[in-house]
């Protein structure tokens, strides 16, 4: 766990043995024992190489800090590869992560990522409508109420893979 796994699994013997829930719920109780000890966020930053230099990691990280500074509900990814969402779990954020998708192929991928909610969305064209999206999957999810924030990060023009280069702050509902 303190490798940064995104997913765990057991073996067949004991996912099928007489007692699966039970060791489900055991190995679902390590993990989150792990993620709440003190050292793990330090352990983390320290065994991990720093990300590319690049926009899009540098937006990505941004999104990290600032959805923690502010108190954001969630954050949303828009992607159509799927790397900017790998970027946001790289970074740990303490808020969960949707990620849009309009590629079935894309949210398929993602589904045992941490901390990833993978939605297949339709495509978008506009900010309008990119940020009317996000709101209403946090909402419809459960990750958001009307008056919280999102940071929602994209890539301009919509639909071209490798293209991170927006971060917006959203507030859901009317405000």
């Amino acid at each position: 766990m303190y490798e940064g796994t995104d997913a765990v699994m057991l073996s067949a013997e004991t996912a099928s043995g007489q007692y699966p829930l039970e060791a489900v719920g055991i190995m679902d109780r390590i993990a989150a024992r792990v993620e709440s000890d003190p050292a793990y966020r330090s352990i983390m930053d320290a065994d991990h190489p720093a990300p590319e230099k690049t926009a899009a990691d540098a937006i990505t990280r941004a999104a990290t800090d600032i959805a923690t500074t502010i108190g954001a509900a969630a954050i949303v990814t828009y992607t159509t590869s799927g790397s900017t969402a790998l970027r946001c779990v790289r970074e740990r954020p303490s808020v969960p992560i949707l990620c849009l998708t309009s590629k079935l192929a894309t949210a398929r991928r993602l589904v045992l990522s941490y901390g990833v909610e993978p939605i297949r969305t339709a495509e978008i064209d506009s900010f309008a409508a990119m940020v009317q999206d996000a709101c209403r999957w946090a909402i419809g999810r459960g990750y958001a109420k009307a008056g919280e924030r999102l940071v929602i990060t994209a890539g301009v023009p919509f639909g071209t893979p490798g293209n991170t280069n927006i971060l917006r702050i959203a507030w859901v509902g009317d405000r």
